[in-house]
């Protein structure tokens, strides 16, 4: 099935990608059409009935920062939701972070689909300490509590209820919605939205034949636009984006590796570390290749690529395995990125080292508007 999956993203992922296929694959790529048909009159009907008042956008009562985009994966959410969190609580506030915890271990469908009983949210972290683990909250729930001390990560699916427990419980004054967008049960008082710079929105078509969540034009409804994975000039996608959204302010910006760590014992290499060395890697990541580029740009020669479905929950004999091909083709580490490293199971001993590489946000331009953001946020004088 996972095969399956990567298959079907790399297809659907980037225009042109579906070219030169065999008539069954068009066959199958035409029917990934049909349904998109469908998907876009459901979003579309969803929509209509927040609009008109049918359905209801809860308020708080407090500032809501929804961070989302309008494709599916690999824009970069959680490096952005960590800037916005992490500077929020050093201006003071009380922060929160929101998420669903998607692909975390929870009951079956059917077992939440007939019980009766209303379980709290599950905090993560309270901001003081970290609480559950990778595959009790989910990864990037469990990654940005690692990393955000202070700020407290709670996991629900109803985040209504996630965000009135964060108020009551922790004391939060300032909720940031991850992975937003689409969530409009809750009221957002400001709306992130992130553009990859490399891949805007796909081939054009929404899910399940491109990769849109919803239509491109959707982008109206931003207040700040994160161009994110900026490399070079980004004026065609500046102009693409001023066709659905001419007064948001856009921040330009890019994923910057800052450190490598050892998975298991967090010792930290320097980036120069890598220049010259041969690596291999493994990964489970909506979009793998700016992962193992970086690498490359940073003077490594990767000779072996392990790749996963996004959010693939590794066993020990996967780990394994790629450890000792890395061992065997003489390479000088396996190295993963952090949101998989959360997933991997522990070795008192491996044949090779085994790093991660640390990434954050590193904004290029628009720095003055990602600070008038943070400060209407805190109503503070611009």
């Amino acid at each position: 099935m996972e095969r399956l999956e990567n298959r079907l993203v790399q297809l659907i992922q980037e225009k042109g990608a579906d070219e030169n296929q065999s008539g069954g694959v068009r066959f199958l790529l035409g029917f990934l059409k049909c349904l998109s048909f469908v998907f876009s009159a459901v979003v579309a009907f969803r929509y209509f009935l927040y609009r008109s008042g049918f359905l209801r956008r809860h308020p708080l009562g407090i500032q809501v920062i929804s961070i989302g985009n309008v494709t599916a994966g690999g824009t970069g959410k959680t490096p952005v939701t960590e800037i916005f969190a992490r500077t929020l609580a050093a201006e003071g506030r009380k922060v929160a972070i929101l998420s669903r915890g998607y692909r975390r271990k929870e009951a079956p469908w059917w077992q939440r689909m007939f019980t009766q009983v209303i379980d709290p949210p599950l905090v993560v972290s309270d901001g003081k300490r970290v609480l559950l683990d990778s595959a009790t909250g989910g990864d990037e729930p469990y990654m940005l509590a690692s990393n955000l001390p202070g700020v407290a990560v709670v996991v629900d699916r109803d985040r209504v209820k996630a965000g009135r427990y964060a108020i009551k419980r922790l004391g939060c004054d300032t909720i940031i919605l991850d992975d937003g967008f689409q969530y409009q049960k809750l009221k957002h008082s400001v709306e992130v939205v992130l553009v990859d710079a490399t891949n805007p929105f796909g081939n054009g078509n929404m899910l399940p034949r491109g990769v849109l969540r919803e239509p491109a034009r959707h982008l109206k409804r931003a207040d700040i636009i994160f161009l994110t994975k900026c490399r070079g000039d980004t004026a065609s996608v500046k102009e693409e984006i001023r066709k659905y959204n001419a007064k948001a302010e856009i921040v330009e910006c890019t994923h910057a590796p800052k450190v490598l760590k050892d998975v298991w014992s967090r010792e930290e290499f320097p980036l120069d570390w890598l220049s010259g060395k041969t690596l291999c890697t493994l990964s489970g990541i909506a979009s793998p290749k700016g992962f193992e580029n970086s690498l490359r740009h940073l003077g490594a020669k990767v000779v072996w690529c392990e790749r996963y479905a996004d959010h693939h929950r590794y066993d020990s004999s996967e780990v394994l395995y790629a450890l000792n091909r890395t061992a065997d083709m003489g390479a000088d580490a396996l190295v993963t990125t952090e949101k998989d490293a959360v997933r991997f199971p522990r070795f008192e001993t491996a044949p090779v080292k085994c790093l991660y590489l640390r990434i954050a946000i590193e904004i290029l331009k628009g720095g003055e508007s990602f600070r008038e953001i943070i400060n209407r946020i805190c109503f503070k004088p611009t």
